[in-house]
């Protein structure tokens, strides 16, 4: 059975801060698409994964709830995105930004994806990364917001929902430039 994020934790704190790479490789996936989507770019999303990894590292012994840990790193991972947005680390405008992440990808339908995926509210990107970057439960989400399973369920369905028709809506609207 897999260690909670708890145990890793307690045992980072307790003088085995090599186990802290078990946090970093269970949830590194997921902090860097969350920040690819808040900064548009994956090259710096890295940059700023790592920059969250290191403060989290730092800040173990002030985390209180020590059962969110996930919601508690993409909290830093926020704030890490908004500091390098307003720091300009970002390109200085939306057309090379553009230009740039249009070039990273690897396949249209995946930069669609994204693109729709940066238009859900934040609510609906946090527990969609939570449950398939992150691979945890409802349930374990559901625990880690503390919020009743049936809104965790919810808010899936309505990020699902929300997702399918900005996808169709950019694939209506891509057929509109084309023809």
């Amino acid at each position: 059975m897999a260690e909670s994020d708890k145990y890793f934790i307690e045992q980072c704190l307790d003088g085995r801060p090599d186990e802290f790479r078990q946090l970093v490789r269970r949830y590194q996936t997921a902090v860097t698409a969350y920040l690819t989507s808040k900064l548009g770019n994956k090259t710096n999303a890295e940059e700023a994964a790592q920059e969250t990894f290191v403060r989290a590292y730092f800040g173990l012994k002030d985390l209180k709830k020590r059962d969110s840990f996930s919601s508690w790193l993409l909290g830093i991972a926020g704030r890490v995105a908004k500091e390098q947005l307003r720091n300009k680390i970002q390109l200085a405008d939306m057309d090379a930004l553009a230009q740039q992440q249009s070039r990273e990808q690897k396949s249209t339908d995946d930069f669609e994806l994204q693109q729709a995926f940066a238009k859900l509210p934040d609510s609906y990107r946090e527990i969609i990364l939570l449950r398939f970057y992150a691979s945890q439960s409802c349930q374990q989400i559901a625990e880690n917001l503390d919020m009743p399973l049936g809104t965790v369920t919810k808010t899936l369905s309505r990020a699902y929902s929300q997702l399918r028709q900005l996808l169709e809506k950019q694939k209506s609207d891509g057929k509109e430039v084309q023809g």
